[in-house]
């Protein structure tokens, strides 16, 4: 059975082994276990986890800046798509935002990763054409 939580500083490093199976990481700086533990330590509601037993097979981050809601890192196990899991942690993250008095909602997600268009187009979102993301690397 799934179950979901958010994540707490034990589980950093499952997060980690988590996304290296899960979640495309080949355009971004990489990511690290202190990363993980300073989100966690700075909004301990900002990850939120689906577990089977007590391995992490699901994750979203919940990013709530005070005027926007943004959702990074929605993942999920390979072994466990298509059950759901990515639906349940959308819902739950826009709960959370809509406690918070949030009005709109976006999700970063790669232009080449097409199986994660379909996860958010099902969720109900759809590509704003008219706005590119511009970053910086610090």
């Amino acid at each position: 059975m799934i179950t979901y939580r958010n994540a707490v500083a034990a589980d950093a490093r499952d997060v980690m082994k988590f996304w290296s199976v899960a979640a495309e990481d080949s355009h971004r700086p990489p990511d690290s276990t202190e990363a993980v533990l300073r989100l966690i330590d700075r909004d301990p509601e900002a990850l939120i986890l689906a577990l089977d037993d007590d391995q992490v097979v699901g994750s979203i981050i919940v990013g709530w800046d005070g005027w926007r809601c943004h959702l990074y890192r929605l993942a999920v196990a390979p072994t466990h798509r298509r059950e759901g899991i990515g639906r349940s942690l959308v819902t739950l993250a826009e709960e959370r935002f809509a406690s918070y008095g949030g009005t709109r909602a976006d999700a970063m997600v790669l232009d080449d990763n097409t199986q994660a268009h379909r996860t958010w187009s099902t969720a109900g979102y759809t590509r704003q054409q008219e706005w590119s993301r511009w970053v910086k690397p610090l």
